[in-house]
């Protein structure tokens, strides 16, 4: 009996991995982590990046002398923070409510928005009313260049990394959004009347 309680006391409450705490090895790895959801939005890093980042916090104000109880510990933090924060990420809607923090190429089809930077038919940016977490988009024009500030509507969503766009006529700018929002609507409507009938 006396020499598994010295095996287990024997294990640091502070686990090292080449000579750094496993804490900080885990609080750095949760904030490169985040970081990097930082840089590409949507790509769900930041739900791991909570849970380790987390842990290494927990993993600092455990104290010395529990043994083989702490990396459990840490284990326990990093399943339920992963849970909570996944939970917590698919329940925010930034930017587009309803649809998530990324969009689908096809649901761009028809949307509105503003030059950044000048469009052409070979370069160019815009940022779209609904574009979801990060609204800024490559874009090509269907036609003349187009100027930064002006409003546009997606032609075609071209897989959603560079979508292709043309001016909306200012005048006709309400009438056209009013006309695309029915359509989408209406294109959702019968998927809703076919599941239960």
């Amino acid at each position: 009996m006396d020499h598994h309680v010295g095996l287990l006391a024997a294990v640091p409450a502070q686990l090292e991995l080449l000579g750094v705490s496993l804490s900080l090895l885990l609080f750095i790895a949760g904030a490169a982590l985040i970081v990097a959801e930082a840089l590409a939005p949507g790509t769900h890093f930041i739900v791991l990046g909570v849970a380790l980042l987390v842990a290494g916090l927990v993993g600092f104000l455990i104290p010395p002398g529990l043994g083989l109880l702490a990396p459990l510990i840490l284990a326990a933090v990093v399943l339920v923070t992963t849970a909570v924060t996944y939970w917590g990420y698919e329940q925010v809607d930034i930017g587009a409510p309803g649809r998530g923090q990324t969009l689908s190429s096809d649901s761009l089809q028809g949307q509105f928005g503003t030059v950044t930077e000048r469009v052409t038919k070979t370069g160019g940016e815009v940022k779209l009313e609904d574009g979801g977490f990060n609204p800024y988009y490559q874009a090509r024009s269907a036609g003349d260049p187009i100027a930064e500030g002006s409003e546009v509507m997606v032609v075609d969503p071209g897989g959603g990394n560079v979508l292709t766009v043309e001016v909306v006529d200012s005048a006709g700018d309400d009438i056209d959004r009013a006309l695309e929002r029915d359509r989408q609507e209406n294109t959702t409507e019968p998927d809703a009347e076919s599941e239960h009938a």
